[in-house]
């Protein structure tokens, strides 16, 4: 097979027009044609450019006796599973719909404690018809049925994606083509990545503003519990937003197969999401037990940011570790 038909077929099976690889490489689309019609020879740099956009070694696009695709990176053991565009495109299908699915779980618990913050702040006022006990086992109540409702989104998404879990292990090669596609999709998705991310930050970091003031202000005990209610909603926000986002590119990186899931680096990822998996229902519980006890919630917010800080202090710890 000559140079033009590896490029002719390379390509199609990208799944790309003349005119998009002309843009990927910034030549023109008659460029483009001519080398795959052998009317024309790309340069060196055009080969090495071929090269990484489809993911194959110039070896393969300059020799002709060359027929079997090799592709570019690390290489793999003998018998290392090879996954094709369909499988890759499968697994980022199944990653996003189970966080999707994770985020309205973890959306309604976050919004589970609003409901019994609106009554105990209601039953402050005077006409109110009850009192704050009855309100407290009514909002407790309703937590849980919505905690229940949550867990069965969790037992729907752990469903998901295990057709082509063997990515997640990272004990597989990528057929011919794969590596270039998912490149680019990953560079296409970075804006709206940076875009979503930083909005869920701002989120996260301005939403114990409200109840800052209003413990400044020294607001009523009916303004302070409203503005719990609004913090918890600002979280649930952030985090139904930064879920999806965060699952999709991840789910790009894994198939590249870069940041934090080379190969140096997946064992590290896994020590850190068994701390997230203990650390942060211990946040929780020790953020819910604190202030249900103390009744303070103008001050027992401060567990947040020393929990954020906490974390990083782990991770950075088992990071640490794991150098040594």
């Amino acid at each position: 097979m000559i140079l033009a038909d590896k490029i002719m077929k390379l390509r199609k099976q990208s799944g790309w027009s003349q005119e998009d690889l002309a843009l990927k490489l910034n030549v023109s689309r008659q460029s483009v044609s001519k080398w795959e019609s052998a009317s024309s020879i790309p340069d060196l740099n055009r080969i090495i450019n071929l090269s990484d956009i489809f993911g194959v070694s110039t070896d393969y696009l300059l020799k002709d006796e060359v027929e079997v695709v090799e592709t570019v990176g690390v290489d793999k053991e003998p018998g290392v599973r090879k996954a094709s565009l369909e499988e890759t495109t499968r697994y980022v299908e199944d990653k996003l719909e189970s966080a999707r699915i994770t985020a309205k779980g973890v959306f309604l618990i976050l919004c589970s404690a609003m409901p019994m913050m609106i009554l105990l702040a209601m039953a402050t006022q005077d006409d109110f018809p009850i009192n704050s006990g009855l309100a407290a086992g009514i909002g407790i109540l309703i937590l849980l049925v919505v905690v229940s409702i949550s867990v069965g989104f969790f037992l729907k998404a752990s469903q998901l994606g295990q057709e082509t879990g063997f990515i997640d292990d990272g004990d597989f090669d990528l057929e011919y083509g794969v590596h270039g596609v998912f490149k680019d999709k990953l560079s296409k998705y970075s804006s709206r990545y940076v875009i979503l991310s930083a909005l869920s930050v701002a989120l996260f970091i301005t939403c114990p503003v409200p109840l800052i003031i209003s413990a400044v202000l020294e607001s009523s005990d009916f303004i302070l519990l409203m503005m719990v209610a609004v913090l918890f909603f600002m979280v649930a926000v952030g985090v139904y937003l930064i879920v999806p986002v965060g699952a999709r590119q991840s789910a790009y990186k894994c198939i590249l197969q870069e940041g934090e899931y080379s190969a140096n680096r997946r064992s590290e990822n896994k020590r850190v999401e068994k701390l997230a998996a203990f650390y942060w229902p211990l946040v929780v519980a020790i953020y819910i037990g604190w202030s249900f006890i103390t009744m303070d919630w103008g001050r027992s917010w401060i567990v947040w940011p020393i929990a954020g800080v906490g974390f990083a202090a782990f991770v950075g710890l088992i990071g640490l570790f794991e150098k040594e």
